[in-house]
């Protein structure tokens, strides 16, 4: 089912990729624009975990370096029964994390050096068994891949604003004219978005329930979900703001702008998502608070 809903998602930004090239320079813009799509998809199975950690600065760390952080992964990654995946920190104030990588074999976690100042152990275990979830349900590929083409439609359309109006005649089929152009630059990542949203609302809260069976506790990741939402609203991530596509990667959103595109959420609400969380708690008698103090 994972690889079945990819290919869809990619079949939908490459007819986006189609459209617009046709708009630019009719058939001739349309047989550039899918060869140009094909090896955008070929580029971003095999690379794009590598182009977002890479975006965001992500450095590679290990048992060495952080001890802490790196064990916890790998009794969580024991836990759920999967490879040990990489683990990442960002240098960035904003708490936030996500996973990549194109399969279970070949995944990594990053988190951000907020998330680590703000958190508990326990609530730092919530947020990681979510990512875990991702990486075990093989969301990261379908999360990795649409992100970085859904940012290349966006540049294409900002390349239709600009050059459109320069194409062939429009007799010829090409060539969208200065307004043509201004409502591609508009509608184009609207349309990249909805395809994003296509990565169902669900997918957040099957990977909120699942984390919260390998982390034990439904309540860490319950109370670490309010921390990040406050945190994220309060303290921006410009490199996030900079590239808007990724934003579904992460455990929260990550952006503050209000775009068009982001009237588009990709994220469920926080508040369902704790009710769930502690509804869960409750069918499992747990009511225990988390104790332990932030990270040290």
């Amino acid at each position: 089912m994972p690889y079945v809903r990819t290919v869809l998602l990619l079949a939908a930004l490459t007819g986006i990729f189609l459209v617009l090239g046709a708009l630019i320079a009719g058939r001739e813009g349309m047989i550039i624009a899918f060869f140009f799509a094909l090896a955008m998809n070929l580029f971003a199975y095999w690379n794009s975990d590598r182009m977002v950690l890479s975006m965001y600065g992500a450095r590679e760390v290990d048992e060495a370096s952080a001890p802490q952080l790196y064990g916890l992964v790998r009794d969580l990654a024991e836990r759920a029964g999967l490879p040990m995946p990489k683990v990442y920190m960002i240098e960035n104030d904003q708490p936030n994390a996500f996973a990549t990588g194109r399969n279970p074999q070949h995944a990594a976690v990053a988190v951000n050096t907020g998330l680590m100042r703000l958190l508990s152990p326990e609530e730092v275990a919530g947020v990681l068994a979510h990512e875990l979830s991702h990486v075990r349900h093989r969301d990261t590929l379908t999360m990795t891949m649409t992100a970085v083409i859904a940012g290349a439609v966006g540049m294409l359309a900002n390349f239709a604003f600009f050059f459109g109006g320069a194409g062939r005649d429009r007799r010829e089929g090409g060539g969208v004219g200065a307004l043509g152009g201004l409502l591609v630059m508009l509608l184009a990542p609207i349309a990249a978005t909805l395809v994003q949203l296509a990565i169902s609302r669900t997918r957040e809260y099957e990977a909120d329930r699942k984390g919260a069976e390998i982390a034990g506790n439904p309540l860490w990741l319950a109370s670490a979900l309010g921390k990040l939402e406050r945190g994220a609203q309060a303290i921006d991530n410009p490199v996030a703001e900079g590239h808007p596509a990724t934003a579904h990667m992460f455990i929260v959103n990550p952006l503050h702008r209000q775009t068009l595109a982001g009237l588009f959420a990709t994220h469920p609400p926080i508040a369902e998502r704790i009710r769930r969380l502690e509804a869960m708690a409750a069918a499992q008698g747990q009511s225990e608070p988390v104790r332990r103090g932030p990270w040290g």
